[in-house]
């Protein structure tokens, strides 16, 4: 067993890393890049690292799927579960690629393929770390007493300040997104900075909604106004002063009315109305009774009943208890007509079962499913 610490003297306010790594030859190099910039401790299996993560404040874990006492995966989730805000890269093989693409389902920030280089390696870091600066920005922003989103003033006020402090350190965008509103990336970090799990729950519904929207033929329009509805279809959930998806007893008005919130919080983006309409409505029932305003049928904008049985879906199979793909497919068939529009679950039911899916790899969540409380 071998064990690595090197703590700079002279960089007490630099980031500290810890290296991952049960190859000499990789670690070695690892550390050789890293050490100009950062405080480095770096170890050579799981139990180590837990250890390290227990007794140093660590910005940052390079993180190497294939350890001899635990499998990576196994490990960034642990990591996910007791540091939620310490930021992992994944460095892996190319044998390991799928592994290291499930790995960012489970909360990792990037991965970097073996043999890596030196520019490719302080990129991911620095951008890695620059976006964990934001994200501990923003929670703060969201937890601060003086954040409330009640009134249109405030709302707007709101606005105005996290696009003054976010424009200085924005993610550059991918290639290919010039469509995207210069709000998208502030957007889906504040939903992260409310928490993973909730994140990852947006990005699972826009992926089922935007199968069911192809499988029924929408335009291309609506396919884009469906892939930004669905992933803010919970905004609403920000206003909440607690945990992310977690609501006592005590605060289930304030989650009936996270449709109203969130319709209200995205206002001044200026969204196509279709946006605001999946917001506001995704929790209307087809029989009349859901909320907020009890909306029947086909009065229930299209892309809103979409996005409610790929929400109701995503409970089901990610919620714990959780259900399989086909007991979820079969409760929610049971709902057909009752909260679903019966065309719209065929459709979704046919298209689940086609065998040509690619189901996301599902983190569960502890909070009950919503159809069982519906």
């Amino acid at each position: 067993m071998e064990r690595h610490r090197e703590m700079a003297q002279s960089g007490k306010t630099k980031p500290t890393i810890l290296i991952v790594e049960d190859e000499a030859g990789p670690r070695d190099a690892l550390r050789m890049i890293l050490r100009p910039f950062f405080n480095l401790i770096a170890v050579d299996r799981a139990g180590l690292a837990l250890e390290m993560l227990r007794e140093h404040p660590i910005d940052l874990v390079t993180l190497d799927l294939k350890l001899p006492d635990k499998q990576g995966v196994d490990l960034l989730q642990e990591i996910k579960a007791e540091y939620p805000d310490i930021e992992v890269i994944i460095i892996t093989g190319y044998g390991s690629l799928k592994s290291a693409m499930e790995g960012i389902q489970y909360g990792a920030a990037g991965y970097l393929l073996k043999p890596f280089n030196v520019t490719e390696l302080i990129s991911v870091v620095n951008q890695t770390l620059t976006k964990r600066r934001r994200l501990t920005a923003l929670k703060q922003f969201l937890a601060s007493p003086s954040t409330q989103w009640t009134t249109d003033a405030e709302v707007a006020q709101n606005w105005k300040r996290l696009m003054q402090d976010y424009a200085g350190d924005r993610v550059p965008r991918a290639d290919g997104a010039s469509e995207m509103p210069d709000w998208t990336p502030l957007v889906f970090e504040l939903l992260e900075a409310k928490g993973r799990a909730l994140f990852n729950h947006s990005s699972r519904v826009s992926f089922y909604a935007g199968m069911l929207g192809k499988a029924i033929g929408v335009t291309d329009e609506e396919q884009k106004t469906l892939a930004f509805g669905s992933f803010l279809h919970d905004i609403g959930m920000l206003a909440h002063e607690g945990p992310e998806l977690e609501w006592p007893d005590d605060c289930r008005s304030d989650l009936r009315r996270h449709p109203e919130l969130g319709a209200r919080m995205i206002a001044p983006l200026q969204l196509p109305a279709e946006v605001g309409q999946i917001i506001s409505y995704h929790h209307e029932r087809y029989d009349g009774t859901g909320s907020p305003f009890g909306l029947q049928g086909a009065g229930i904008p299209l892309l809103a009943r979409i996005v409610h049985i790929a929400e109701t879906f995503d409970h089901l199979v990610s919620d714990t208890p959780a259900l399989s793909t086909n007991e979820a497919l079969e409760q929610i068939r049971s709902q057909a007509g009752i909260a679903f529009d019966p065309t719209l679950i065929e459709a979704f039911i046919k298209v689940m079962r086609a065998g040509e899916v690619v189901m996301p790899p599902v983190v569960p969540s502890m909070r009950p499913s919503a159809i069982r409380r519906a």
